[in-house]
């Protein structure tokens, strides 16, 4: 082989490396964010329990306004994209945090308003 066509050849190694490399990097942060976007559809399924347990009377298991003894059912607390847990619950407000199944330091942390909306959420690891 001549120069020219050697030097053809790692040129094309080369952008075909690259090719690769852009690949992996855009396939990792898709499952990131398609990771991030389950959990708060999970977050938001949890908190729309939570308020119709609030929105609920005491006679049929609800709160009566009041999310502070609300327990996530555990078909949701635990699933393929994440665990969940209530960090506090107040009257009007309950905060939960969710982690991440495929990477522990990616967690998601919302306050679910009186009106059972997600608010004030708040990303940790690769989920910033």
């Amino acid at each position: 082989m001549g120069q020219q066509q050697l030097l053809l050849v790692i040129v094309g190694v080369i952008i075909v490396g690259l090719a690769i490399a852009v690949g992996i990097g855009l396939f990792s942060a898709q499952a990131i964010s398609n990771s991030r976007d389950a959990m708060i559809h999970d977050l938001n399924m949890i908190a729309q329990s939570a308020y119709q347990y609030r929105i609920s009377i005491r006679q049929l298991g609800g709160g009566e306004g009041n999310y502070s003894n609300y327990v996530i059912p555990p078909q949701m607390a635990d699933n393929s994209n994440g665990r969940y847990s209530i960090l506090d619950a107040q009257v009007n407000t309950m905060e939960l945090k969710g982690v991440s199944m495929a990477d522990s330091s990616n967690t998601i942390t919302v306050t679910v308003d009186s009106q059972g909306k997600l608010t004030d959420m708040t990303f940790a690891g690769d989920f910033q």
